[in-house]
């Protein structure tokens, strides 16, 4: 028996204690976005310490400006393979509504779905089970053959859900203890459950808050109405015309850097025969939007969108309250694309409601959080283990995907670390990420696991 088939014998012999574990740290209510639960995210960070520490890493857990990080390291054999770095994040966004979920959201309850069992908690795939997943897999091989057969380094971080603030200045500062061959995130999606994918493009983003002020109070509707500006009305209208009748983005500029697919991806992504109907289907939806002429897989890999998240102003509480508001908020995020740059974006922004504002009307915009687009290479011995790792897992191709998502920390880790990055997930798209009921197959679990004890051993190889 080779030792990836004594560490794959391994890990079916532990997926039940794996299946624990996982939820053992999805019981764990780690949200970042409130402070209520900063106690649990210090929770979530100690347990992984434990959990790092039963496997013999050398793992600690350091303090930032916001939520800890976690650090652990285990090396390889002596003087021979690669380093990996796999990066993840405990913290999970808000639960609520509260109400929606069929079991509370942190109970982590098991039940059965059409494809079998799978764990429903907020976390669940994104990203406390596939952060599991991965340890999981360095289980078996050190249960399996007493160490690893790469040195490995992890981070896992505790602000991922609200932009990473205080990242960027962890990795320059722990950049030694950080090095490495390539880095390793399990936060992506598969093609579908039968279908493993390597992503090998990102979105960026631009999220922004605009704030649009008219009078210094609230106005009585009935004596000022007619007469007095009203920022929710001038707020609306200038969000109206973010788009043109064919989908595009209005802002000056917003085109001028967006790279076309070349007509070998663009093959590649009507082979890969993408269902839009039963996409937008799985949530009720019949009629795709967005740029004209463009196919569904184009629009959510490779053009850039403007949406508004959040808007609010004035009274919104039961009953009347017939006012003019004094303000008007509204939450716009700018989806991206590789060379597009996300503080260009914000500046056309700005100049797009400075012209469309009237008189009396001032307003402010503040950017919430900033990460240009990625192309990740993956024309590397590294993708070239990952494929074959879930390749023989799946006994067939796994296909190369673009995500309409973004993932930040790829582009710091290779502006920082010089370090490049797979993205090996094993989500599916109706896990409702971020939404109630969030989940994660025991399937996917478990072949991902798997395809993580294969892909260690092809590193090994690769070096």
């Amino acid at each position: 028996m080779s030792r990836v088939e004594a560490a794959l014998a391994a890990a079916e012999a532990g997926q039940a204690d794996a299946e624990a574990r996982m939820c053992d740290f999805l019981r764990i209510p780690s949200v970042s976005a409130q402070p209520k639960h900063f106690p649990d995210c210090d929770a979530a960070a100690d347990w992984l310490c434990r959990e790092l520490a039963s496997l013999g890493f050398t793992a600690k857990v350091h303090a930032t400006d916001g939520r800890p990080v976690v650090i652990g390291e285990r090396p390889g054999p002596t003087g021979a393979g690669p380093t990996v770095l796999f990066y993840g994040h405990y913290d999970v966004q808000p639960a609520e509504p509260f109400e929606l979920w069929t079991n509370p959201p942190f109970e982590a309850a098991i039940v059965d779905g059409p494809h079998g069992r799978r764990v429903v908690a907020r976390g669940a795939v994104d990203d406390k089970g596939q952060v599991v997943m991965f340890l999981a897999a360095l289980r078996a091989w050190v249960e399996a053959t007493g160490g690893l057969p790469v040195g490995v380094r992890i981070i896992i971080e505790g602000e991922e859900e609200i932009g990473s603030p205080n990242l960027d200045p962890f990795l320059t500062a722990q950049r030694g203890a950080l090095a490495a061959d390539v880095a390793l995130i399990s936060d992506t999606d598969m093609w579908d459950i039968d279908t493993p994918a390597l992503t090998m493009r990102l979105r960026g983003i631009a999220y922004t808050e605009l704030l649009v002020r008219g009078a210094d109070r609230d106005l009585h509707s009935g004596l000022y109405g007619g007469a007095a500006l009203n920022p929710i009305n001038a707020l609306t209208r200038v969000l109206g015309a973010l788009h043109n009748t064919d989908g595009r983005v209005q802002l000056p500029g917003f085109y001028d850097r967006v790279r076309e697919p070349s007509p070998r991806e663009i093959a590649d992504w009507d082979g890969m025969h993408f269902d839009e109907a039963r996409f937008l289907g799985q949530v009720r939806l019949a009629h795709p939007v967005g740029e004209r002429g463009r196919t569904g897989l184009e629009r959510l890999w490779a053009r850039p969108t403007a949406d508004v998240n959040g808007i609010w102003g004035g009274y919104t509480g039961p009953g009347s309250k017939t006012v003019i508001a004094h303000e008007a908020r509204a939450k716009v995020s700018f989806r991206l694309v590789p060379d597009q740059d996300p503080q260009a974006v914000v500046e056309s922004f700005r100049r797009f409601v400075a012209e469309r504002l009237p008189p009396d009307a001032s307003f402010e915009i503040t950017p919430l959080g900033l990460a240009p687009g990625m192309i990740v290479d993956t024309n590397t011995r590294w993708a070239r283990a990952a494929l074959a790792a879930m390749g023989e897992e799946y006994g067939r191709k796994p296909v190369l995907v673009g995500s309409g998502g973004s993932i930040p920390v790829v582009e710091s880790l290779r502006r920082l670390l010089g370090i490049d990055t797979l993205l090996m997930g094993f989500g599916l798209d109706d896990d409702n990420v971020h939404s109630p009921n969030e989940k994660f197959e025991l399937r996917c679990f478990r072949h991902g696991l798997r395809s993580h004890v294969r892909l260690l051993g092809k590193l090994a190889d690769a070096a």
